[in-house]
């Protein structure tokens, strides 16, 4: 009896009014127009050799893993962003902006975006690490000795700034709408592991909630690193903060590994409730689609598995493109 390939554990991100979903072989993003057309980014995955090496490792593919999706998401949220922004412009504005900018992706362009990328990951991990230490040290530096109460204390803060962050964006019109095709992302995904046909009325039964999300990831960090900060002792404020960011990695790491566990025990009955906290902080990270969203993420699923199918049959000899854009001004 042959032996059945392991199944595709697909992922995606919510981008601006769409959804990218990420294959085998390559990311596409589908965009609903203001006209209501929808649009595509279709982008194939040429990682490098010593990337696919460190994917391998364990926790060290997490920290790839989750640069590697920052850098190509932001491509993917920037080509969303200039879809939206173009709608929005008038037909003499669009044709002066078309003059400017040729046509596309300047080598420039890609470095510009993944350092961007990189830069804007790193200085949001460095804050949401740092700043709920200064605070903890702040309000609670003399009140007792131990040290796992203050790195207890220290994770509420970080708990308690990143729930007030996200519930406060959420607030926003464009957010919420972003937060929606979250959900339809998510219950996409979903369908397809239960094996059921792609339509809005089949998709829209499944939950806004998914165990692999990168918000059950976020809560993880948090968890990791209160457990993990109590395993060395400090003196001071600035020796304490140095140990978090030289931890970083290691939480990173060791959170991304659990992530992937609670996701292959979500079916066993006690273990499922291992992910519970990472679903719940997706209670304010998504919210219900429509069914018009729904029908977007569906049509990004569907590029991206038809594209998938073709370039696994392309020869290992042949010249794929790094990028096949659908421009994103016509």
């Amino acid at each position: 009896m042959p032996q059945q390939s392991k199944p595709v554990s697909y992922g995606g991100q919510a981008v601006i009014e769409g959804v990218m979903f990420g294959g085998k072989h390559v990311n596409v993003t589908a965009v609903r127009r203001k006209d209501g057309e929808i649009t595509y980014l279709e982008v194939p995955k040429q990682d490098k050799s010593w990337v696919m090496k460190l994917r391998r490792i364990p926790l060290l593919r997490g920290i790839v893993s989750i640069i590697d999706s920052s850098v190509k998401g932001s491509k993917h949220l920037n080509y969303s962003a200039d879809a939206y922004a173009d709608d929005e412009l008038e037909p003499e504005e669009k044709a002066k902006q078309k003059e400017k900018e040729g046509s596309g992706w300047s080598l420039s362009m890609i470095i510009g975006v993944t350092a961007v990328a990189i830069l804007s990951f790193l200085f949001g991990k460095i804050v949401l690490t740092l700043l709920p230490v200064v605070i903890e040290n702040f309000l609670f530096k003399n009140a007792f000795d131990n040290q796992f109460l203050h790195n207890l204390l220290e994770g509420g803060i970080k708990l308690i700034l990143l729930l007030a962050y996200l519930w406060l964006i959420s607030q926003t019109p464009m957010i919420k709408r972003l937060f929606q095709y979250h959900g339809a992302e998510h219950k996409v995904i979903s369908a397809h592991e239960a094996g059921e046909e792609l339509t809005p009325e089949n998709v829209q039964k499944y939950s806004r909630l998914h165990y692999r999300c990168g918000s059950s990831f976020i809560m993880l960090t948090v968890i990791i690193g209160i457990f993990l900060y109590s395993l060395f002792t400090y003196d001071n404020l600035w020796e304490r903060m140095g140990q978090r960011l030289l931890l970083l990695p290691v939480v990173l790491g060791i959170s991304f590994e659990l992530l992937k566990m609670t996701n292959s025990v979500r079916d066993i009955p006690v273990l499922r409730y291992l992910g519970y906290p990472g679903l719940w902080l997706q209670l304010l990270t998504t919210k219900e689609p429509t069914n018009e969203q729904v029908e977007v993420s569906i049509a990004s699923f569907n590029r991206m598995r038809e594209l998938d199918a073709k370039l696994a049959n392309v020869s290992a000899t042949s010249e794929v493109p790094v990028a096949t854009l659908d421009p994103v001004k016509g």
